[in-house]
């Protein structure tokens, strides 16, 4: 199996398997990314399509500075930016679920609008870290910040989110 900086090298020079590759094993973890952003899932399947035609367009660009992995989800970051702006929110959507009985999806549920509440900026770090499972040092290059704002922004996250689930536990 090729590692991801191999098959994008392959892509470079014109190799269309090298690509397919690449996009069989990213597809399914960018869609879950704009998935958790959007409440849209159509428009979550289509900035994924854009997302990977802008990775064929700008292809010649990739230099492996950091990891593949962060610099598509550079790109993705990118594009959840220019949508929001586009529809001129500032914070993520959240898409209010069904009723739903089961536990596990209960939690979920909990998890997601405790999410809400956190800062943007900590938020985004905190789904990089836990749903993309990117380092600190990807994240930080990713975003353009020092490693240690990464960690005590995370810290942050981890502590408020906790504050906004505790009350849900201790009424279970």
């Amino acid at each position: 199996m090729d590692t991801d900086d191999q098959l994008v090298l392959a892509f470079q020079q014109g190799s269309h398997e090298a690509f397919r590759e690449l996009f069989e094993r990213y597809r399914d973890p960018v869609y879950g990314f704009f998935r958790r952003r959007l409440s849209n899932p159509a428009r979550a399947e289509e900035l994924t399509q854009e997302c990977f035609l802008a990775l064929v367009q700008n292809a010649s660009r990739y230099e492996p500075r950091a990891s593949f992995r962060s610099y598509l989800y550079g790109i993705a970051m990118n594009m959840v930016f220019a949508e929001r702006r586009k529809a001129g929110r500032e914070t993520s959507e959240a898409e209010p679920p069904e009723r739903q009985a089961e536990n596990g999806l209960e939690a979920a549920l909990w998890i997601r609008r405790a999410l809400e509440h956190l800062e943007r900026d900590e938020r985004e770090i905190l789904m990089l870290r836990e749903y993309e499972q990117l380092s600190y040092a990807e994240i930080a290059g990713m975003l353009r910040l020092p490693v240690n704002t990464v960690r005590s922004r995370l810290f942050r996250a981890r502590m408020a989110l906790k504050e906004q689930l505790l009350p849900v536990r201790r009424n279970d």
